[in-house]
């Protein structure tokens, strides 16, 4: 069970004992935001995309979406999601459980969406669709490993969400 392996890869820090495990789902950011009773920005949703034979993650904000053209002049290809099955096989966790926390080698890199940055602490799942653990950005950014910042994703900057006049 991939929340087993999370467990597991949190104990050498000691801090497995801080994930939220939950009668109810929270498989979608409006289930986990209800589940913790948070906002659903707040949750860190992970995206896993193509890269090759392998894959990569993106961690962003729960109101934000990728931005093909970021993507794009980022990594320098397509932004092509993984189908359920990929993700499982590729990551190492189901979806809806997907988190950057324990992955399969096949994943390349896990990348941190700007869009996070907002918040003092965030929620990411924890290998289960009814997990998830409070962290700070730092704390995420250690614990996944993260190579590095990116800014990939639109819809959460308060200017491109007002309406254009």
């Amino acid at each position: 069970m991939s929340i087993n392996r999370v467990k597991e890869y949190f104990r050498q820090w000691n801090i497995e004992d801080r994930i939220q495990e939950f009668e109810t789902s929270s498989a979608t950011v409006a289930l986990a935001a209800q589940a913790l009773g948070v906002a659903g920005q707040r949750i860190a949703k992970t995206l896993s995309f193509r890269s090759g034979d392998k894959c990569i993650l993106i961690v962003a904000a729960g109101d934000a979406k990728i931005d093909n053209s970021r993507f794009k002049a980022a990594f320098g290809m397509k932004a092509k999601m993984l189908s359920p099955e990929e993700v499982s096989h590729l990551v190492g966790h189901d979806i809806g459980g997907v988190c950057p926390f324990a992955v399969n080698d096949t994943v390349e890199a896990v990348y941190l969406d700007e869009s996070l940055r907002r918040f003092e602490t965030v929620f990411p799942a924890c290998g289960n669709a009814a997990s998830a653990i409070e962290l700070s950005c730092d704390e995420l950014e250690k614990y996944a490993n993260a190579t590095s910042w990116v800014d990939v994703c639109k819809g959460w900057r308060e200017e491109e969400s007002q309406p254009e006049s």
